[in-house]
């Protein structure tokens, strides 16, 4: 099979780091993308699980969540409601009623 030059372009540390981890596997950076490449062929997938960071969790949030769930209690018409109602409810919904 005929080969290609693939070019990659990426921070001077990373890609230090890369060549490092690779040299301790015992292959080249070129050697691991090509794993990588057939992993993705073989599998048709991406071989390992891409997220966005977690959202931190600030006051502001909690604030705005907290104003939402207000606004829903007003338009159900549990906003009145007291502990004991709240927690009886919580009950009956845990037993199945």
């Amino acid at each position: 099979m005929a080969q290609v030059t693939f070019s990659v372009r990426m921070d001077e540390q990373l890609k230090k780091q890369m060549d490092e981890i690779c040299n301790e596997f015992g292959m080249t950076t070129s050697t691991a993308f090509n794993i990588f490449a057939r992993a993705v062929v073989r599998e048709r997938r991406i071989p390992f699980e891409i997220k966005a960071k977690e959202e931190p969790f600030s006051k502001e949030r909690a604030l705005e969540i907290m104003e939402k769930m207000r606004a829903e209690a007003l338009r159900n018409g549990t906003a009145d409601m007291s502990l004991e109602e709240i927690n009886a409810e919580i009950k009956a919904v845990r037993n199945g009623k």
